[in-house]
């Protein structure tokens, strides 16, 4: 028999809506069920936003259930106006066809290491060839114009000076397709998906109920949020990233590392195994010792191996010592900087490092980890002054290539938390 699988969500505070919850339960105590949510290729990788999507249907197939994965190649074309104040920008065939193929490989990699059987399909792929009188025939005439127009989606950007373009408005008309058709094809007759997807859930499941006398069901979970209502996965610098090119796994890492203690413990529930005799002892940990930040490394430790991986994880810690004085060794200067990236730096010649070298007092100065030569001289006769988290304790200490961490940078550092990037450049 199945795990009761709703009954899982609502304990981890994963169910926003759902349909019929008597009847959802009763369909979901055979094993082996369908359940699908869907993805839109807005980009060529998925960020945190996604990673609920994700761990539900991670959490279907651990259920005893087979998850499937619907990435837009049709309704990418469009884009979804739920939660959006401003029509999003076309994608033009090659930049949509990229964007599939980075997303899949994402889905692929996350929900195929559960070992259980997953399908990953693209709407593209029944859509295509479809004639529009056909459609408005076949499907349009079966979704009346009152029940779209009442949908939150659509009525928050009705009453906005922009309003909503008939492209965008179809877009619910699709999505209501890709459930009927997923029920078809597969038996798929769940849908899950961010509260925002409430208004397309509900016309996928009247469509079904209208064109096959058929039931579906639907349940929605609460975006990812902070304690201040803001989008989880933002930063100063931009989305977090699934895809280590745009976000490195010691970024991914540290994102979570740093979340608010009651962001972090919400996240715990929602974006883990962890169980519930786990969060109590976590929770009373947080209390106890907020400081040592132990949801937050359980948190950061099991979502970095999801995204990225035994070696991502491996990469990210080795990345976090280094920046509290572990010795830097074996990182190339795209490393550096990346777990450097907000610490101050500075260039020199790289000519400077040739003969007899560039005076470590001098470079102290010059980065501002002291303010004088003699304040320079008084850190390293100290033994505050470190050159790649080595201290050096030779005054007349000269930095020479054999000084360099990767191809061209160095790390200086004056005491426990001054740090300096140094970067050598080519010239005079």
């Amino acid at each position: 028999m199945a795990t009761d699988l709703l009954s899982d969500f609502e304990a981890r505070g994963l169910v926003h809506q759902s349909t019929d919850a008597a009847a959802l339960r009763a369909w979901l105590a055979t094993p082996g069920r369908r359940v699908y949510a869907g993805f839109d290729p807005t980009a060529d990788s998925l960020h945190v936003g996604h990673l609920v999507a994700l761990v539900l249907l991670r959490r279907v197939a651990a259920a005893g259930h087979e998850p499937v994965a619907l990435v837009g190649g049709a309704t990418g074309m469009i884009g979804d106006p739920s939660g959006r104040s401003e029509e999003r920008n076309l994608l033009s065939p090659a930049e949509l066809a990229a964007n599939v193929a980075g997303v899949e490989r994402q889905i692929r990699a996350i929900l195929e290491s559960a070992g259980q059987r997953v399908h990953v399909v693209n709407n593209g792929d029944w859509m295509r060839g479809v004639g529009y009188l056909e459609f408005l025939r076949d499907v349009g005439k079966h979704v009346p114009l009152s029940q779209m127009i009442a949908k939150d989606s659509v009525k928050s950007r009705l009453e906005r000076d922009g309003g909503l373009s008939y492209t965008e408005f179809s877009y619910m008309l699709l999505q209501a397709w890709d459930f009927v058709h997923l029920s078809d094809a597969l038996d798929c007759r769940l849908q899950i998906g961010g509260s925002d997807q409430w208004g397309n859930i509900t016309a996928g499941i009247d469509l079904g109920r209208r064109l096959r006398s058929r039931e579906l069901h639907g349940i929605t979970c609460p975006l990812l949020t902070k304690s201040d209502g803001t989008k989880m996965g933002k930063t100063a610098s931009g989305a977090i990233w699934l895809d280590p090119k745009r976000t490195s796994p010691y970024r991914f890492y540290q994102y979570w590392i740093n979340l608010d203690d009651d962001d972090a413990g919400r996240c715990l529930r929602r974006l883990t195994e962890a169980s519930p005799q786990e969060w109590v002892s976590l929770d009373e940990a947080r209390t106890a010792n907020p400081a040592a930040r132990e949801t937050q490394k359980r948190l950061a430790e099991e979502l970095t191996r999801l995204v990225h991986g035994e070696g991502g994880l491996t990469a990210a810690r080795t990345a976090t010592a280094i920046f509290f004085g572990a010795e830097i060794d074996g990182l190339d200067d795209a490393q550096l900087a990346e777990i450097f990236a907000d610490v101050p730096s500075c260039e020199f010649p790289r000519s400077s490092l040739d003969g007899e070298g560039l005076m470590l007092i001098d470079a102290l100065v010059r980065t501002n980890l002291a303010a004088t030569n003699s304040k320079a001289r008084q850190t390293i006769q100290q033994g505050g002054a470190y050159v790649n988290n080595r201290r050096m304790a030779d005054v007349g200490h000269r930095l020479s290539a054999a000084d360099l961490a990767g191809g061209s940078t160095l790390v200086l550092r004056s005491g426990k938390k001054s740090y300096a990037v140094v970067r050598f450049t080519a010239g005079t």
